[in-house]
């Protein structure tokens, strides 16, 4: 939508949609507590994420759009590969995390994924107001809290930190290059080629790092296609389908409350409550996160989660 037709910036939207979006963040939410509590290699998960998650979207593809994939240009075939690279760095990154520090904390750094594309942004030549500076200024902080919490807790839960905060940024990145390729190519092609590709290069990986691919009990299969279905498509499915009458700023900041979520998730579920001094840190981090994004232009396409 564009003009008068595009929805203002805060305009609370149609209670269908408010619904989906809702569901869309619990469906977001669970991925790093399944994550955490599936017995396979960090790397694996990735993989098999994402090779399942094609495996639904390519057939549909190759049926409805093989026209549209046949005729991509070089150009288009090429970011969409980049983007899947990019996409296989941030998962290979950020669900490693999830073995090192707590799922709040992991969850959290990597939702600066808006102040890293502000970055990006500013990199690119665009203007950053003033707010959104203040924004990174206190997400910044929020982080350096979290992560000094968690360097007293162990130097594991900082390196976890650590792939995390790297987890945001190669997503923003993924996004960044995303939005070139969805200007002129569906979402559902577009995905599917961006899947498949990260799939590569995680099963890439797992090869070298000799991590084990199958052999998994019932169990961890059946979390698997839970992290597959309920994460990575239902809940892009549904924040897509919102954005046609939600604003990228209700929807960006919409996406903040995965963070509470999946820390409640892995506190009933797992037992695993962050620490009572990161939660200030935690706090400060999503006020910083919730400036930049209420500061960007609301033609911005928001931070669909990758995670």
């Amino acid at each position: 939508m564009t003009g008068s037709d595009a929805p203002a910036a805060l305009e609370v939207p149609p209670v269908a949609d408010l619904t989906a979006l809702v569901i869309a963040i619990v469906a977001v939410s669970t991925s790093g507590p399944i994550i955490a509590a599936t017995a396979a290699p960090a790397m694996a998960i990735a993989f098999w994420r994402n090779a399942l998650a094609a495996g639904v979207t390519l057939p549909v593809v190759l049926l409805r759009g093989r026209v549209e994939l046949l005729g991509l240009s070089r150009r288009e075939q090429g970011l969409a590969v980049g983007a899947g690279v990019l996409l296989a760095v941030h998962f290979g990154t950020w669900v490693p995390s999830l073995r090192y520090t707590t799922v709040s904390s992991a969850t959290a750094l990597v939702a600066t994924q808006p102040i890293w594309a502000a970055l990006l942004a500013r990199r690119a030549g665009h203007h950053i107001p003033a707010r959104a500076w203040l924004g990174i200024v206190l997400a910044v902080a929020g982080a350096a809290l979290v992560t000094g919490v968690d360097l007293t807790a162990s130097g594991r839960a900082l390196a976890g930190d650590l792939l995390a905060v790297a987890g945001g940024a190669a997503a923003a990145a993924y996004m960044v290059t995303g939005n070139k390729v969805r200007q002129s190519v569906s979402t559902a092609t577009y995905t599917s080629l961006c899947y498949l590709t990260t799939a590569a290069v995680l099963l890439g990986a797992c090869l070298i790092g000799r991590q084990q691919l199958v052999g998994y009990s019932a169990n961890t299969w059946l979390k698997l296609a839970a992290l597959t279905v309920g994460a990575q498509l239902l809940g892009h499915s549904l924040f897509n389908r919102v954005l046609r009458t939600t604003s990228p700023m209700v929807a960006s900041l919409a996406i903040l409350f995965e963070v509470p979520g999946a820390t409640l998730l892995a506190a009933v579920w797992l037992h695993q409550r962050p620490h009572v001094a990161a939660v200030p840190g935690l706090l400060l981090l999503l006020a910083g996160i919730a400036l930049v994004i209420a500061a960007r232009d609301r033609a911005t396409p928001p931070a669909i989660p990758v995670e």
